[in-house]
């Protein structure tokens, strides 16, 4: 075994039933914590627990030779900090016509925690200002034609009536429009129905960055981050948990190590759900995964950057994930200004970019076919969309970009590969399974081992996330670890039922 994960400091504070695992074989101490995956939602948990728990063991694997390699890199997001300023897929439309603004008030909040958490670390020099990952970029909607525009005006309506988003802007005047975003203007008709939202504290965030400055000070605390270490299996070992690990690096030749740990977070991003099966809590039957794949047309041309200063959402195609809301946007990563349009969905049976393709096969099991036969059953106007994607020419690319941008041209533009998201495939008792768009925390009953599945609003939200696993793992035997979150992050709002018991429940106040 790894010399740096064989002990672990007495007197830490672990999760319930913390007593040293019982093993057929002798086994060094177990480690106190291991995250699995280098990305911001380890990077955020390895931070919290470290000043929850100062002293504790906290190890981190990552299978890459870098941190923040997959989902929570630059060009794989959108950066967009999502705070439901200006995505439409938190605010949908009832029946009656009114807009439901209760997913965007929980997103806004979520994201709040995030802002509070990252200032509150370079307030005591943990990371860097804000300033290095983080730009302020407004936030704003953009849609045509008179539904959308009926649509829009009432969202702002409903909206602007809630104290968190009282800065909203709005307007119908082409004129003023192109004063906010010169682009969306450029070559449009002046007698077509059109109306923009904009918000202006919003920003762009630099998550690779942000990542990696986090494993860096969770590293200050004491923490291992292990990289180009894979964890292949995570196995029952008396109260805790037996994972075998095995280097990546060229240059090693032999057989797979094993590590124990009294607990285990897996935040792996698409590969999070073989992990979660292989452990055989029962909390993860029946849950399925099902990949998106995605693309953006990027461009650094400075006549363009300097025309356009602002993160832009329209309204998605019927049929399309929300993943998939085409948005025009400035990006700012390593100092350097960007402009990407898209996303184009497209579709991998990878779950990873640097993934296999075997990943989705490896997921199926006898418990989860139900729920994705349902699945592909009830969303045919998905599948219709991801074919049309795939098939999509470049000037097909191109009149779609030119719904937002109508002066648009071919030749700035380099079509890039974004990341791989997987989205959820949830078990339903009576439909079989539900394709879900958001993420979701799965912990087992006794809160050893707990996971994070699916993708949007994801990083933005990581602070909320690991919070959530912090409360629902060790909330009841360490309750001021709940009030310490609360300290550093006063807009956190927590689920105070048991997730464990009931996850499909909506969140509200501890």
């Amino acid at each position: 075994m790894d010399p740096a994960v064989t002990s672990a400091p007495s007197g830490s504070r672990v999760a319930r039933g913390s007593r040293r695992p019982r093993s057929t074989r002798p086994a060094t101490p177990p480690v106190d914590y291991v995250l699995i995956g280098g990305g911001i939602m380890s990077a955020t948990l390895a931070v919290l627990l470290s000043e929850l728990d100062p002293g504790a063991s906290i190890h981190v694997f990552e299978r890459l030779p870098e941190p923040a390699d997959e989902s929570s890199n630059p060009w794989r997001n959108a950066g967009t900090g999502h705070a439901a300023l200006c995505e439409l897929n938190y605010t949908p439309q009832r029946a009656d016509g009114s807009i439901d603004i209760t997913k965007a008030v929980a997103v806004n909040e979520q994201f709040h925690a995030s802002r509070e958490l990252w200032a509150h670390l370079a307030g005591t020099g943990a990371i860097d200002g804000e300033d290095s990952f983080l730009s302020p970029v407004p936030h704003m909607t953009f849609v045509s034609g008179q539904d959308g525009v009926d649509y829009l005006r009432a969202r702002y309506e409903a909206l602007s009536a809630h104290p968190n988003f009282a800065d909203m802007e709005y307007s119908e005047d082409l004129g003023e429009i192109a004063e906010w975003a010169p682009l969306l203007a450029a070559g449009r008709p002046a007698d077509g129905p059109v109306a923009a939202t904009r918000v202006r504290s919003g920003t762009d965030v630099d998550f690779g960055r942000l990542t990696t400055e986090l494993f860096d000070a969770a590293r200050a605390r004491g923490a291992t981050v292990h990289l180009g270490q894979e964890v292949r299996s995570i196995r029952r070992c008396g109260p805790g948990w037996r994972l075998t690990v095995r280097d990546r690096s060229w240059q090693t030749i032999g057989e797979p190590r094993t590590v124990d740990a009294r607990f285990v977070f897996v935040g792996a991003g698409g590969g999070a759900l073989r992990l979660l099966q292989g452990t055989r809590i029962p909390e993860i039957r029946g849950y399925g995964g099902f990949p998106i794949a995605g693309q953006f047309l990027r461009t650094f041309d400075e006549d363009l950057v300097a025309r356009h200063h602002a993160k832009v959402y329209g309204r998605a195609e019927v049929g399309a994930p929300p993943m998939s809301v085409p948005h025009l946007d400035t990006r700012v990563v390593d100092g350097r200004t960007a402009l990407m349009f898209g996303p184009f969905a497209g579709f991998s049976v990878k779950f990873l970019v640097h993934g296999s393709m075997f990943d989705a096969l490896r997921t199926v099991r006898l418990h989860n076919v139900r729920s994705m036969l349902s699945v592909a059953r009830d969303n045919l106007d998905l599948v219709k969309y991801l074919v049309k994607e795939l098939i999509a020419s470049p000037a097909a690319r191109l009149r779609t970009m030119r719904g937002f941008f109508p002066a648009a041209t071919q030749e700035p533009w380099t079509l890039i590969n974004a990341g791989q998201r997987v989205q959820i495939i949830k078990p339903h008792p009576t439909k079989g399974g539900t394709l879900e768009f958001g993420t979701e925390v799965i912990a087992s009953a006794d809160g050893t081992v707990a996971g994070l599945l699916g993708a949007s609003p994801g990083a933005s939200t990581a602070a909320f996330a690991m919070a959530k696993v912090i409360k629902t793992c060790f909330g009841d035997e360490h309750p001021e670890w709940v009030e310490r979150l609360h300290e550093i992050m006063p807009s956190l709002v927590v689920a105070g039922d048991d997730k464990r018991k009931d996850p499909a429940k909506p969140a509200g106040p501890v």
